[in-house]
């Protein structure tokens, strides 16, 4: 549950964030000027966005992975193995309650820099394929 409620809060700071920033443009030069790019404090508020976004997906990949051993004996693909496997190397498995702040950094952090997936053959959606 309190890994819903800290998504759920990260998700709404994102929709704020991705407010349009030209909404807070600003005329200048006694209205001569009616456009002032904003796109500085776009691309700003964009990294807090992608931050977010990868605690998020840190999150998710906790859950799914419990999801996963809860279905034991039953196993996934060798790809999502070797995701579950590189997470369970930093986070442990749930077993009982504990405090998961530090488990969601790290899962956070692992997402951020491709951890997760670095070196798997996972598909990979470029181009439109």
């Amino acid at each position: 549950m309190i890994a819903e409620v800290t998504t759920a809060a990260l998700m709404s700071e994102n929709k704020h964030l991705a407010n349009p920033c030209s909404t807070d443009s600003t005329p200048t030069s006694a209205n001569q000027e009616d456009h002032v790019s904003m796109a500085a404090h776009g691309a700003r508020r964009l990294l807090r966005m992608n931050v977010n976004l990868a605690h998020i997906l840190g999150v998710e990949a906790i859950c799914a992975a419990q999801g996963v051993e809860f279905r034991a004996p039953l196993v996934t693909s060798p790809a999502l193995q070797g995701v579950l496997t590189r997470l369970r190397a930093r986070v442990a498995t749930i077993r009982e309650d504990r405090y998961l702040a530090p488990d969601l950094e790290v899962a956070g952090e692992m997402v951020a820099c491709g951890a997760l997936c670095e070196g798997l053959d996972l598909p990979r959606l470029e181009g439109g394929e």
